[in-house]
């Protein structure tokens, strides 16, 4: 892979940025506490890592511009629509997957 050049390489990148977004936007019955219970990441942290970026370069970007670029809609109405109940078992392996993603111990 070393023969691709810097601006191949982030077009390359940004087009499997663009793939991933619009597959989580297809996928709206996986719910974000699976993600990220299996991942230790999920659409609202992706949204948050596109709204940094954007921030680090100057471009002003809120938490919910973020959101809803990632989510294709703004969050409220993508819960409201998509969104399940979580139950205790999900929120219990929810909370060691946050801690373990933000290097907190239970």
């Amino acid at each position: 892979m070393s023969d691709i050049d810097p601006k191949t390489q982030i077009e390359l990148e940004a087009e499997a940025f663009r793939r991933l977004v619009a597959h989580l936007q297809e996928r709206t019955d996986v719910q974000n506490i699976d993600m990220m219970n299996l991942t230790g990441f999920c659409r609202n942290c992706l949204s948050r890592w596109y709204q940094e970026a954007a921030n680090a370069r100057g471009i002003p970007m809120t938490k919910d511009e973020g959101r809803e670029f990632v989510h294709g809609m703004p969050y409220d109405q993508w819960k409201d629509t998509y969104q399940t109940e979580a139950d205790s078992s999900k929120q219990a392996q929810f909370t060691d997957a946050f801690a373990r993603t933000h290097g907190k111990t239970s």
